[in-house]
């Protein structure tokens, strides 16, 4: 059996946003708790979340349970900063190290199955959505090294880049899902998604 450990990465300074996005209302909960019940569905043995940027209010507000939470200090050099904070919390028997974004509530736990099912044993796998490559990402631990050793907010991408046609693109349904970075991209998640925010007339526009 593959041992699967889970990492949402959630420590983002939401600058653009001006306000923490971990916590932007979403359906009955938060963003952040939002993809934390999606990956609480998913086939992981070990689930972790890294936050940094409004790290004690997210503490204090978001469902961690579940999760073994790392802090990442230095979460403004970007989320290579959090990859590299959460490595030394992974199990030691963890073959597999799926990456998921904190502020991707369209992830779905099949997709996240499919992934980890169609990567077979490469070391680098991405989901091939119908427009493109896209989070969810796969990650053996002969490239955990690799990982420590990435910088900024692009560092896993530069990764895939680098490997080529080494990376596993594996088939999901669907459109990319959308992240959250500014007020227009949390609206353009709200349109296309099920989840009703009542209050959302009310949060402020920064």
């Amino acid at each position: 059996m593959t041992f699967v450990a889970g990492l949402v990465l959630a420590a983002g300074g939401s600058k653009r946003l001006g306000q923490p996005k971990q916590l932007l209302p979403f359906g009955e909960t938060t963003l952040l708790d939002h993809v934390l019940s999606i990956a609480r569905r998913c086939p992981f043995e070990q689930a972790l979340c890294v936050i940094g940027g409004g790290g004690p209010e997210v503490r204090g507000v978001v469902d961690l349970e579940g999760f073994e939470v790392v802090d990442n200090p230095a979460f403004g050099e970007g989320c290579s900063s959090s990859i590299a904070a959460a490595l030394g919390a992974v199990d030691e028997r963890a073959d597999v190290l799926v990456l998921m974004l904190g502020d991707q509530p369209g992830v779905t736990p099949e997709g996240v199955a499919t992934l980890i099912a169609g990567r077979g044993d490469a070391d680098l796998a991405a989901c091939a959505y119908e427009d493109g490559r896209g989070h969810p990402f796969a990650f053996s631990r002969a490239v955990f090294g690799e990982l420590a050793t990435l910088h900024g907010d692009k560092g896993v991408w530069k990764l895939m880049d680098r490997a080529g046609e080494a990376v596993v693109d594996v088939p999901v349904p669907g459109p990319i899902p959308l992240d959250v970075d500014t007020w227009e991209d949390y609206e353009a998640v709200l349109a296309t998604s099920s989840a009703e925010v009542t209050d959302y007339g009310s949060l402020p526009k920064h």
